[in-house]
């Protein structure tokens, strides 16, 4: 029987990033726009409507606090990681390097649940701005042609429907990914500064339109929400941490650029800096977005079968409307309509590069890791990816998306915290430009939060997410095992190159960005 726990050397992974046809074009500015490119969007333009009426109500903002907290445990072991193991894949190669191959599986399959969810959930949010940002230029588009089945049939009526932007959206951006990272890159760093400028005219302007009765009171009473025939339980302290459970995925930009360490221009040093920056700079826009939102609209009216039905899907812009300041919509659903594509842009991207690290080990089909030599970017990876994302966007309720993508990167920052105290204790002399302090401390408080902000997602998340995990299970005994490069008592192909240490890069880069 072949040994499930055999892990990757330390050595392989300096081969893998010596043979890598991936193109190293990204600074720490790039990076750090990376980061903050898919932090900002999915939490402020997605998850502010959905976790204020599921769960949080004005208390939200606490619940950004909690999912903060938990987020910067993880992020500095993240960091640590990354200074000694720069190479694209992010917590799965972390994991083959200090845990062994099914615990990488495990991990690899859960952060492809985390960037499909998440991607799908993006593309779903930035229909209901787009359709918005028609409306208001006298265009509108029949509900059949926005709206997925199910929610379409709950409201009364029937026949065919799909959410129609949503599937374009997504062809849009991979069309764009599959010209290079480079000019990826270059977009999305354009796109950020509009997205961080809106951002703060939210925070100041919505200032002005707050009314303190919406936020009376603060923590409403524990109540029970049934929708599609489905009930749950909202509000309350309950309702506070299920809400920095639901909106967790909001964070996983910083996840997103350890999946970026293959193309960074100085990786060991860079994507740790770039990662606990995003996750600071964009934790406290959260906290403010989210206290201005629900002192405007009352968390009540994102009822998606109430009043505003499509302020759930774009709830900032919806709130300058209810407090009669039009004007100001329509600058924030431009910036939010632009502003999101960055955000499936970093998603796909990410998810991309976490399938050419496992089809690289041979863990999944070698198709996967084939790398166009012209544009340096996986091209046919990238239109599978596409094709999938698009057409479950198209047909799936934003709701049960966002949850599921929550429990994968609950499991993955858990599993890097495990892993990152597992390779201190057993190669204490590895070369870390990082070093998390006080390390027992620091990954034993996110394991623990992460694994009580897993127990309390929704019971739906739980057991969609633990049948994907089974699935895993089954995929990885039938196939990936059998077809692993480690397994088969060999490095592989990427693994080939000289065993002699890998050279420091040391390049300026302030001026790269």
């Amino acid at each position: 029987m072949s040994n499930i726990w055999i892990k990757k050397p330390m050595e392989a992974y300096e081969a893998d990033i010596k043979k890598s046809q991936l193109k190293r074009v990204l600074g720490k500015w790039s990076l750090t726009a990376i980061g903050i490119g898919a932090i900002i969007g999915g939490g402020i333009f997605v998850l502010t409507g959905t976790g204020a009426y599921y769960n949080a109500g004005p208390a939200l903002a606490l619940s950004f606090v909690i999912a903060g907290i938990a987020c910067v445990f993880a992020a500095l072991c993240y960091a640590e990681f990354a200074s000694i193991l720069p190479v694209e894949g992010s917590a799965y190669a972390y994991a083959y390097g200090t845990v062994g191959e099914i615990f990488a599986w495990i991990i690899g399959w859960g952060l492809i649940l985390e960037y499909a969810m998440g991607s799908m959930t993006v593309a779903v949010s930035w229909s209901g701005y787009f359709g918005k940002l028609l409306k208001m230029f006298g265009l509108h588009l029949p509900a059949w042609l926005t709206t997925d089945p199910q929610t379409y049939l709950a409201a009364g009526n029937s026949g065919f429907s799909m959410n129609l932007p949503a599937f374009i959206i997504v062809l849009v951006v991979i069309s764009i990914l599959l010209r290079g990272t480079k000019g990826a890159a270059k977009a999305n760093n354009f796109i950020v500064m509009l997205k961080v400028a809106a951002i703060i005219f939210v925070i100041v302007a919505g200032a002005f339109f707050i009314d303190p009765a919406n936020w009376t009171p603060f923590i409403p009473e524990p109540t029970v929400i049934t929708e599609n025939g489905v009930s749950h339980s909202a509000y309350g302290y309950a309702g506070i941490i299920a809400g920095a459970s639901a909106i967790f995925f909001a964070y996983v930009g910083f996840d997103a650029v350890s999946t970026q360490a293959g193309e960074a221009i100085n990786p060991k040093k860079d994507v740790p800096f770039a990662i606990i920056a995003s996750l600071l700079i964009c934790t406290l826009l959260y906290i403010l977005v989210s206290l201005v939102l629900t002192g405007m609209m009352h968390y009540s009216d994102f009822n998606p079968l109430g009043k505003y039905p499509d302020a759930i899907k774009a709830p900032v812009a919806y709130a300058f409307d209810i407090a009669g300041q039009a004007w100001a919509g329509y600058i924030i659903t431009i910036a939010a309509t632009v502003g999101l594509i960055s955000v499936l842009m970093v998603m796909i991207m990410g998810q991309s590069r976490i399938f050419l690290g496992m089809s690289k080990d041979g863990l999944i089909p070698r198709t996967f890791s084939k790398v166009n030599a012209e544009t340096g970017v996986p091209s046919k990876n990238l239109m599978i990816l596409g094709g999938v994302i698009s057409v479950v966007a198209a047909f799936t309720p934003i709701n049960d998306l966002a949850h599921m993508t929550s429990f994968g990167t609950l499991f993955a920052f858990t599993m890097v915290c495990v892993a990152v105290w597992v390779l201190r204790v057993k190669q204490p002399n590895l070369q870390r430009n990082f070093r998390v302090p006080a390390l027992p401390v620091i990954a034993t408080l996110g394991i623990l939060i992460n694994i009580y902000l897993i127990i309390n997602l929704s019971i739906e998340a739980q057991t969609y997410s633990a049948i994907w995990l089974l699935f895993g299970f089954v995929i990885y005994f039938l196939y990936s095992r059998k077809n692993s490069k480690l397994q088969n008592g060999g490095f592989g192909e990427t693994f080939k190159a000289e065993q002699e240490p890998l050279e420091e890069i040391e390049i300026d880069i302030d001026n790269k960005d």
